[in-house]
């Protein structure tokens, strides 16, 4: 049947363990709010990121993928429908239509599987602002332009169902973004990338899912926890820049990859204080928050490459300063993080990595290790660029 259809399965297992010197039920972002999976991976042994994916040939001109993810979140094992879309392949004149629940092209790394990533958690700013990934349903169109230099427009529009928005019930899609790319090749060894992308969406009680106990309220809530929720409209601003070197173009042997990417998101709304799903305080609120990474990869073997990066994120928000401090989006440390790793290779399926981040996201220095193992059964597409 499979054959038949033209449909090919795939798996990737993601297996880690992870290490802390703090408690990492107690992980923040000051400034910033928490929520869809952007806290950090469970302490010890557990799963990844493991998919299972068909993909392939749907229809003449159609083609598709599906990937159901199971991995752990809070010391959970949780399963989800991460992807199930459709796309036009061959229509000419450079356009591709693409439906269904897709990961967006904002930023270079959300479309991409954590598996796919060179270190093996998530940068800063995508944990601050995105929760992780910003995956959802909707529809993109893009052109590709008929020019020497490699040029890509698309549009998105989405449900807005997902972190960092919150229209649960609603069926329009009126959470959209667009993004371009432009590339080319500085000689036969030597190839880059630029990108520009905006997205934008409204959220109704946003929750980050980290209750604060109150300590500024009266006597008779001290102590209660209370939940930080947040409702306005959000946009994020996204620059990104890939250079990519290998000798010959050939990075079987060596290459070297330098990314980096740069966040501005702007909110204004209020936020409000949830006791048991009742508002109990409120502030009109002003988010100004951003962020970037760097990163550099050498693959100094072909089966050895090792990675540096560092991550910096700031945030200058206004509302009521003992709201805003009890919700944990007070401005009071600018969050950073040095990260270095070294990946085992032995084969094009098979990756062992092993990392280390000087974690300063708040005050309180975290030094975390992680090992982690990832095993690629079945067809793989191409990565991208």
């Amino acid at each position: 049947v499979l054959a038949e259809s033209k449909l090919q399965p795939s798996l990737v297992v993601d297996l880690r363990a992870a290490s802390y010197s703090q408690d990492p039920e107690e992980y923040s972002l000051p400034g910033f709010q928490l929520g869809g999976e952007g806290g950090l991976a469970d302490e010890g042994l557990s799963l990844g990121h493991t998919e299972f994916s068909m993909s392939g040939i749907f229809a003449e001109k159609i083609e598709g993928k599906f990937t159901a993810v199971i991995h752990h979140h809070m010391n959970e094992v949780e399963a989800d429908m991460e992807e199930l879309w459709f796309q036009t392949v061959g229509l000419g004149n450079g356009l591709t239509f693409k439906g269904g629940r897709f990961f967006s092209d904002i930023g270079y790394l959300n479309n991409k599987h954590p598996h796919m990533w060179d270190f093996a958690d998530e940068p800063l700013v995508y944990r601050g602002m995105l929760g992780g990934q910003y995956n959802d349903d909707g529809l993109q169109a893009s052109w590709i332009a008929p020019t020497e230099t490699y040029w890509r427009i698309g549009v998105e529009a989405f449900k807005g169902a997902q972190y960092p928005f919150t229209s649960v019930g609603n069926h329009n899609l009126d959470t959209y973004s667009v993004f371009t790319k432009i590339g080319g090749d500085f000689d036969e060894s030597q190839s880059w990338q630029l990108g520009l992308s905006y997205l934008e969406g409204d959220s109704l009680l946003r929750q980050s899912g980290h209750g604060h106990e109150d300590e500024h309220g009266d006597e008779d809530h001290a102590g209660e926890e209370h939940e930080p929720a947040f409702s306005g409209d959000s946009e994020i601003l996204a620059l990104d820049f890939v250079y990519n070197w290998a000798p010959g173009g050939n990075p079987r042997n060596r290459s070297f990859v330098f990314q980096m990417e740069y966040f501005q998101q702007r909110e204004n709304g209020r936020v409000d204080m949830l006791h048991e799903d009742i508002v109990e305080e409120s502030t009109p609120f002003k988010g100004r928050q951003n962020g970037a990474y760097l990163q550099g990869v050498y693959k100094f073997h072909p089966n050895w490459k090792a990675g540096l990066r560092y991550d910096r994120l700031f945030s200058d928000n206004s509302g009521d300063a003992d709201i805003l401090e009890e919700a944990g989006l007070a401005s009071d440390h600018d969050p950073y993080r040095a990260s270095a790793m070294l990946a085992w290779l032995p084969n094009e399926y098979t990756t062992l990595r092993l990392q280390y981040n000087y974690d300063k996201s708040s005050p309180l220095t975290d030094h975390q290790f992680m090992v982690q193992f990832v095993y690629s059964f079945g067809a793989h597409g191409a990565h991208q660029f």
